[in-house]
């Protein structure tokens, strides 16, 4: 019924926004539904299998650039003279999700050899080698990125209004979650809870703890590479800044904000974030200091960060 309610709320935004006269309203609510995306993958991963990355935004990158460089060869010359370029997002979506599926299981089959802060640390250093990879590609803009001058064409839609921008990415999300709740609550994601829990136990029972944590971080990068790819159709532009470091950070604030472990939580955390960094901006120039105040209230003053807290006034309302 929750749910039913909060879908409801996403669908009345671009009503809403229109009726106050907030057109930047609609914009934000956009970027809450890409980034919720992005930090719930994060959070299968962390949450669910207790993987600490810190390269995650190196996928949302690549699936952005996806878009961006099939844009580039739209009816020109075709990439390497044999991938011929597309503006139809059918085809751009599906092809950001292999290949930022492809590079996280490259990455993934490599960095989870190790555990603990050498695995952090790896994730974090084959995400700069490809930020800095991408900042070479000349051809594609190097470090000022590339420009897509429109959205990809879906289904006959105006992609230029941005409510049906909206209405789309909604769609997309909200088939995104139901698609992760069935693995979450699937046997495989019990064995990767397992896994995360008692990774000896699970392999002394019979499991490969490699194997199905390789395929959790191919999904992950495969999640997070959708809304690296819906962004770039949001901001029709994308740069190497899409997987520096920071932005991995940034993905690791919502989860921990929303509540890591959480189902909902990315969303919640996803929207603390850009609210509080849209408002507090506009306040002071050192708005990173006052959100790291309110970062520390949440892991220090809540059990399960605002996910946990809205549990816990349910449950006594």
């Amino acid at each position: 019924m929750r749910v039913l309610i909060g879908l409801l709320a996403l669908v009345a935004v671009p009503f809403l926004a229109d009726a106050m006269g907030q057109p930047a309203l609609l914009s934000l609510a956009t970027r809450i539904l890409i980034y919720a995306i992005a930090a719930a993958s994060l959070n299968f991963i962390l949450g669910y299998g207790g993987m600490v990355s810190f390269g995650h935004a190196a996928f949302f990158g690549v699936g952005a650039y996806s878009v961006g460089i099939l844009f580039a060869h739209a009816g020109g010359d075709a990439l390497w003279g044999v991938v011929p370029g597309s503006t139809n997002l059918l085809v751009t979506l599906p092809v950001a999700v292999v290949l930022s599926g492809t590079v996280a299981g490259v990455i993934g089959a490599l960095s989870l050899r190790t555990n603990g802060v050498q695995f952090i640390m790896i994730t974090l250093a084959f995400a700069q080698m490809l930020f800095f990879f991408f900042v070479s590609l000349t051809p594609y803009g190097g470090e000022d990125g590339i420009i897509i001058r429109r959205s990809n064409e879906f289904l006959g839609l105006n992609m230029r209004d941005k409510a049906v921008l909206y209405f789309v990415i909604l769609g997309i999300a909200v088939v995104f979650f139901a698609g992760l709740w069935r693995v979450v609550n699937s046997s495989f994601g019990a064995v990767l809870q397992g896994i995360r829990q008692n990774e000896r136990r699970m392999a002394a029972l019979g499991f490969a703890p490699y194997r199905y944590k390789l395929y959790a971080f191919v999904l992950a990068g495969m999640g997070v590479g959708l809304a690296g790819a819906l962004m770039a159709n949001f901001l029709r532009f994308a740069s190497p800044d899409m997987m520096h470091w920071t932005k991995s950070g940034e993905f690791m604030i919502m989860v921990i904000l929303g509540g890591v472990g959480s189902f909902f939580g990315p969303v919640f955390g996803a929207a603390a974030f850009l609210v509080l960094e849209t408002y507090l901006a506009g306040w002071t120039e050192h708005w990173q200091l006052a959100l790291g105040v309110i970062l520390l209230v949440v892991v220090l003053g809540t059990k399960g960060g605002i996910a946990g807290l809205l549990a816990r006034l349910g449950g006594r309302g």
